[in-house]
């Protein structure tokens, strides 16, 4: 059955055609195949506004099942709002992650200077295909620059007003910070993740499990892109593949098709005391399945090289 939309206009489920077209998109996304052919509003530098004062961000977040991570990065947004800059949040979630709507239904109630609360429910087969949100997102943003951001993510103090301070006269495509603060794999036992299990109140994070990781292009969680562009191309808007709801989490190959599209792989900032949560456990898998003890091996591996 197909998935129905606030709109009352349906999404399919992907076919083994559109599985097959998203292989042929990763391979074209690669650099073997012009973007052109594939975007209708490809954003030109030279045209984008410029914003000096009264700088308005929005950042997008999604989250299923990670409350016990997503409570620190509410909890940040709390403690350390921007002091010069209006600030929309925006996360989508399903109301089926019964910790998530709990989470967000108490932060709802917090008045936050200079920060709006923007919580999206969504079913869960258009949550797990992050594009769909994000589109939305870009297509209906006011802002005037756009973070798509991930929920294990920790805007610490001096964050937001650093970044404010960098988007001022700014006329760049997309941009990304080149130096997060990042953990090992956290296990579930590990007392930052346990402490955030059924928590609703402020916490805050444990910065000596944080150390510095570069990062050299827009991917992921780091990709801010300016309001022109997101209103304009949306996310992915025109690869209907990746407007598709998906029934599992799936690995976000759309990250490197929105470089891709807009013909860039970012311009670097830095940005002080922003910080991400990693983990072990993933969400997105059912705990201690084949997959989930698959993923995890592979994550824990991954670290070990990148941590030598």
């Amino acid at each position: 059955m197909p998935t129905v939309n606030s709109d009352n206009t349906t999404i399919g489920r992907a076919t083994p055609l559109d599985n097959f077209k998203e292989i042929l998109l990763r391979f074209a996304a690669s650099g073997y195949f012009p973007a052109t052919a594939f975007i209708k509003n490809q954003p030109v530098k030279s045209e984008l506004p410029v914003v000096h004062d009264n700088i308005k961000l929005e950042i997008v977040t999604h989250c299923w099942n990670y409350a016990r991570f997503f409570v620190y990065q509410l909890s940040s947004l709390v403690k350390y709002p921007p002091t010069n800059m209006q600030l929309r949040f925006t996360v989508f979630y399903s109301e089926e992650d019964e910790a998530t709507s709990k989470l967000l239904q108490h932060f709802q109630t917090l008045s936050v200077p200079n920060v709006e609360w923007n919580f999206q429910p969504l079913p869960t087969p258009l949550l797990l295909r992050r594009a769909i949100g994000r589109n939305r997102a870009a297509k209906a943003t006011q802002a005037d620059w756009v973070w798509f951001a991930d929920c294990d993510m920790v805007f610490h103090q001096d964050c937001l007003d650093t970044l404010e301070q960098l988007l001022k006269g700014r006329q760049e495509i997309l941009l990304f910070p080149d130096t997060l603060l990042v953990t090992p794999l956290l296990t579930e036992a590990d007392p930052m993740i346990s402490a955030g299990k059924d928590k609703t109140e402020l916490l805050e994070v444990d910065k000596t499990k944080f150390k510095p990781r570069k990062f050299d292009r827009a991917t992921g969680a780091i990709q801010i892109i300016h309001g022109e562009v997101a209103r304009n191309c949306g996310y992915c808007d025109d690869l209907a593949v990746y407007q598709k709801p998906k029934y599992h989490w799936t690995k976000t190959y759309e990250d490197r098709a929105v470089r891709w599209l807009l013909g860039t792989q970012g311009v670097p900032i830095a940005l002080p005391n922003l910080l991400l949560i990693r983990h072990a456990e993933k969400g997105r898998y059912k705990e201690d399945s084949k997959v989930s003890v698959i993923r995890k091996t592979i994550r824990r591996i991954k670290s070990a090289l990148i941590n030598k």
